[in-house]
């Protein structure tokens, strides 16, 4: 099986739940990982490349998908649009750009990593999230699990993750924040704003945003 993999923060504790939980058996020895940005993966998944993947909420309408994504409930601190710049679209992104179509915003979009150091330098910008919240009162669903092949697999993964409590080992906290210039502690409270299973209010959430952005097709 081979799985694509993003490798923003906001994904890391599935990362570390695939490496602790399935690490010795047949599921994981057989699980291969390709790598790289959202727009990316989306690209992969579509040409069947990648056999599962987080990909953009935009990208997954047409696609068998589960009920694990990424969530963002009130603020995510790491999709942004920073005002008074020129029009710019984050070329790694495909729905945050279209999120930010639909909410009328203008600036230059940013997402992920970056994006989130952007926000704890102090830099001026507006969280997607917040606005879809502030407009809606629902949480946003920036991407889904979603398969193009191997479905009990995928879905027999999902019900662990989702009955599991992903607890991130210090070292680990430490690695990844280094790596990206920011604290511990910083990394921590970023992922407290990331959710991953898709309730009621969030397929409302996404039904809404897909038909918003039919209208600007």
């Amino acid at each position: 099986m081979i799985f694509g993999s993003i490798e923003y923060l906001n994904l890391l504790p599935f990362r570390i739940f695939l490496k602790k939980q399935l690490k010795g058996n047949a599921t994981y020895q057989a699980l291969h990982y390709k790598s790289g940005v959202p727009s990316q993966i989306n690209q992969a998944f579509k040409s069947r490349r990648i056999d599962a993947a987080f990909i953009s909420s935009i990208e997954s309408k047409k696609a068998c998908c589960s009920d694990l994504g990424i969530i963002a409930y009130k603020e995510v601190r790491s999709v942004f649009v920073i005002p008074n710049t020129q029009n710019k679209q984050d070329s790694a992104s495909a729905t945050s750009n279209q999120l930010a179509k639909i909410l009328g915003l203008e600036g230059e979009v940013i997402i992920g990593d970056r994006a989130l150091k952007f926000y704890l330098q102090g830099g001026e910008a507006i969280d997607l999230a917040s606005q879809w919240y502030i407009k809606h009162k629902l949480p946003f669903v920036f991407a889904r699990l979603c398969y193009n092949k191997h479905a009990d697999k995928i879905k027999k993964l999902i019900q662990s993750f989702q009955n599991s409590s992903v607890k991130i080992p210090q070292y680990i906290l430490k690695r990844e924040a280094k790596k990206r210039n920011i604290t511990p502690k910083e990394l921590q409270e970023y992922l407290n704003y990331i959710q991953y299973d898709i309730d009621h209010k969030a397929k409302r959430s996404f039904k809404l945003f897909i038909s918003r952005a039919r209208r600007l097709a």
